[in-house]
């Protein structure tokens, strides 16, 4: 693992950090689940992007700085630091650009990246179905040839950002008589606004419309919205889920700074022995994160890849994220109760709560865990009723 970085990378990591000191809104942005805040974020987007600062990893003719993963990982240590807002690009810069980057085209690259980076279009990730979610492959949301394209008609739901943004990628059934439930899907692009979609909002605990379900009619997707090849659609999705489980959502940039956010929390309201070393449990957990971040980035700078480790990272920052919440909950005691407490932690809480579900729930990526990297035997035995843990199916 690489520790050491050169006077070039510390004068990156110091331009971040007067960017952000000159430009990060001195009171928070509304909450993006809202339409004000969703506009908000949207304009944010576009300063990042004037000064290059929205996707740093990407080349320059994208909008980036061709800045290597040591350096990403430098920015966002600074971004959150600096009390940036959530990014509202995030399904698009983390999920769908770097499906792109392996799969797309230099045309789709070309005519959907720069828009992306700016905010001008804000994507949504449809992947969830009913009575399909971590079983993904059991998805009956169809595409059908038709002249110039497909015809993609069904139902999908959980839909994240889908309430405000401009379009979606998911992948449909495009040929039923396929062997086996993961072959004959094909991954599309799709705008939300074309005629036959309708897009419900779905209220989260806070009765914000933190998702949506789309109800597709006939939506016509051109040839050049597939991306890679008809039929490919699986493959193509595990490496947005890689990217998913990732580093790439869940960068431990943030986990860093909501750790200082709950020591200084801790400083201001003192607690009892038991909240103090959950305090400290928090610091350690964001620390040990980041160090385990960097042995992957080292890998990948070495042309290695993360491959199954993806689900240990989804595990523990989903279950850290939800952890170091309760805490900083505990130590607000009856003001943790406020919706908007002025520094986020409920409203935080809340999104947590969704962590070990999105993103292939916990339970499936401790089967790949067991299986792929400790070599256990495949599928689950049965449980006692009233044994206390969540079943999961396997995918």
């Amino acid at each position: 693992m690489d520790l050491d970085r050169t006077a070039e990378d510390e004068a990156f990591r110091a331009e971040a950090r007067r960017w952000l000191a000159a430009h990060v809104p001195a009171a928070p942005l509304p909450s993006l689940e809202t339409a004000e805040g969703f506009a908000a974020h949207r304009a944010w987007e576009a300063e990042l992007h004037a000064a290059r600062w929205a996707v740093v990893s990407w080349p320059r003719r994208y909008g980036g700085r061709d800045a290597d993963i040591f350096r990403w990982l430098a920015f966002e240590e600074e971004y959150w630091a600096a009390g940036a807002p959530g990014r509202v690009t995030q399904n698009g810069i983390s999920l769908l650009a770097p499906t792109l980057f392996d799969h797309g085209t230099p045309e789709q690259r070309a005519r959907v990246l720069p828009d992306m980076a700016s905010g001008a279009v804000v994507w949504a990730q449809a992947w969830s179905e009913p009575e399909s979610g971590s079983d993904l492959a059991s998805l009956r949301s169809r595409a059908v040839r038709t002249a110039g394209g497909w015809l993609l008609s069904g139902q999908k739901t959980w839909s994240s950002r889908a309430a405000f943004a401009d379009r979606a990628f998911g992948i449909f059934r495009t040929d039923p008589a396929a062997a086996r439930p993961h072959q004959g899907l094909t991954y599309l692009m799709f705008d939300l606004r074309a005629p036959g979609v309708t897009v419900r909002p779905i209220g989260r605990l806070d009765g914000r419309p933190a998702f949506a379900e789309l109800f597709l009619d006939e939506v016509f997707v051109p040839d050049e919205d597939v991306i890679g090849d008809p039929g490919q659609g699986w493959r193509i999705a595990m490496s947005t889920t890689g990217n998913e489980r990732g580093l790439t959502l869940r960068s431990p940039g943030r986990f860093l700074a909501s750790a200082d956010r709950l020591v200084r929390l801790w400083r201001g309201r003192g607690a009892d022995r038991g909240v103090r070393d959950r305090v400290a449990d928090a610091v350690i957990g964001a620390r040990a994160y980041q160090l385990f971040t960097f042995a992957h980035a080292s890998r990948f700078a070495a042309g290695g890849e993360i491959g199954a480790e993806s689900s240990l990272n989804k595990v523990f920052w989903s279950e850290y994220d939800i952890a170091l919440h309760e805490t900083a909950l505990e130590l607000l005691g009856a003001d943790g109760e406020l919706a908007h407490d002025g520094d986020g932690w409920a409203e935080g809480y809340v999104f947590a709560l969704a962590g070990p579900i999105y993103a292939g729930t916990n339970e499936i990526q401790r089967d790949i865990v067991a299986e792929r990297l400790l070599g256990l035997p495949r599928g689950r035995a049965p449980r006692a009723p009233g044994d206390g843990r969540a079943e999961g199916r396997t995918a």
